[in-house]
């Protein structure tokens, strides 16, 4: 059944199942400041519930089918299973029932709505962005899938007329997003159970530019973005010999880059970043293009990305320990993993231990053994088991599958497979040491395992 259209130009009473995710957090923020009336459940609290009940949002704890009241509209993430008490007694009472990509379409109606999109950056180019916006005195709203370090949040609602979204293919819903400005970052293999295969995919990023009502920023660093600026229209930015604007660089290290882009005809825009990498570099870069084709001057727009702090898990210190640097990063795709081991190779560690979580059975599956050459720069690397995102567990399907691809593509490479999460970290308290970095990777829990090798580091010295 077709979702219903919703118009929250007029105030609505609604309720957001899963308000606790990152998503649905955010939407859930924007529509209280937008002055709807706003509920929600999540299966535990959080610190992002605890935010909302500050926008006066009413938040449960767990689901229950008491939860739906007298609502306009219910909500849900596609983390929510359509067997869910709260969804069950939505079509029970006849309440409309909305997925967030929909309520997200409905939003972006209401202003000059910009999109990112992409396989990866999107995340920091949507957040820099939108820091370029707000420094520059234009007010934007933004809905990211990350907190902007500057601002403290993912979500804001603001006077401007921009809205800022970040911009989500992986089931085809960007297509339905208004959309006057679209920046897309890059082109690669993912997401391909639901697309069916990469011509799928990538005739849905055709669609996308197509579709945009205004200009297009595309980078064309990889072989599909580059076949893509042949079938849309649009401003290219990269490396690349062909781009419009091109990207030199002069300086390069683990704490930040210096660099300049430029175009025929243009001023250049000499730039500054304190994050490493060059799949930075071209995030900075795709944002200083749009930035002046928004009217942006160039030294504002080089003034808000040298203060760029960055987005949390891109890149982010989780501090030290017995002489040990340890630093999270969300990368979880083959190239976002090179990219980010290139970049904390640049530095002056003893060794780079790197960890990384395989996400999704799904994405496993389909491309586990694409990793083989990602973590290259790497001393010491550790596969572990697979964060399912909310999949069932598939039969022959593990971490292993990185694990062999890597032994079997660098046979002499130091690489181990820890499918045991305490077995992990016993190992790594014992075997990192004073100089090293600990890289974790991955878009699931090994965000937390920091964390917890620290805690066994103090509980060893105290005993």
């Amino acid at each position: 059944m077709p979702e219903q259209e919703i118009d929250l130009s007029k105030d609505k009473a609604v309720h957001l199942v899963g308000i606790g995710g990152a998503g649905m957090g955010a939407i859930a923020e924007v529509l209280a400041t937008m002055g709807h009336q706003v509920s929600g459940s999540d299966i535990k609290d959080s610190h992002r519930l605890d935010r909302l009940k500050t926008f006066g949002v009413e938040t449960y704890i767990g689901h229950d089918s008491e939860n739906i009241g007298d609502v306009d509209f219910v909500a849900h993430s596609t983390a929510i299973s359509a067997s869910n008490v709260e969804i069950l007694e939505t079509h029970k009472k006849g309440i409309p029932l909305l997925s967030r990509e929909r309520v997200l379409s409905a939003i972006s109606t209401l202003k000059d709505s910009l999109a990112v999109a992409g396989t990866h950056g999107k995340t920091t180019t949507a957040s820099m962005l939108s820091l370029v916006l707000r420094d520059a005195g234009l007010h934007p709203s933004f809905i990211i899938g990350g907190d902007v370090n500057e601002i403290g949040t993912g979500a804001l609602w603001d006077t401007g007329e921009i809205l800022v979204i970040e911009a989500d293919e992986s089931d085809a819903s960007f297509l339905g997003l208004k959309r006057q400005f679209s920046i897309i970052t890059n082109l690669e293999a993912d997401h391909l159970e639901f697309f069916g295969g990469f011509e799928a995919l990538y005739e849905a990023f055709v669609k996308f530019g197509k579709e945009t009502n205004g200009p297009v920023v595309l980078g064309i660093d990889d072989e599909s973005s580059l076949r893509l600026s042949k079938d849309i229209e649009a401003i290219t930015v990269g490396f690349h010999k062909d781009a419009e604007w091109k990207i030199e660089v002069s300086k390069e290290s683990w704490n930040g880059s210096d660099f300049t882009v430029f175009s025929e005809g243009s001023s250049e825009i000499n730039l500054s970043i304190p994050l490493p990498g060059l799949h930075n570099v071209k995030n900075a870069s795709l944002t200083a293009v749009a930035g002046i084709l928004l009217g942006v001057g160039a030294e504002s727009v080089r003034s808000s990305l040298t203060a760029f702090a960055g987005v949390a898990r891109r890149f982010e210190h989780r501090g030290k320990e017995n002489g040990v640097t340890f630093v999270d990063d969300y990368a979880h795709l083959p190239s976002e993993v090179e990219s980010t081991i290139g970049a904390a190779s640049n530095g002056s560690w003893n060794r780079l231990v790197t960890v990384f979580q395989p996400h999704r059975y799904s994405r496993t599956q389909s491309i586990g053994h694409t990793f083989a050459h990602s973590f290259n720069h790497a001393d010491l690397v550790i596969i572990t088991d697979i964060f399912p995102g909310g999949e069932e567990v598939r039969p022959g399907v593990s971490g292993r599958i990185v694990f062999d691809a890597i032994v079997e593509k660098s046979p002499g490479m130091n690489v181990q497979y820890f499918p045991n999460r305490a077995q992990l970290v016993d190992f790594l308290v014992n075997e990192l040491a004073e100089g090293d970095i600990c890289l974790t990777l991955g878009a699931g829990d090994i965000t937390s395992l920091s964390e917890e090798i620290k805690f066994s580091m103090r509980d060893l010295d105290g005993e």
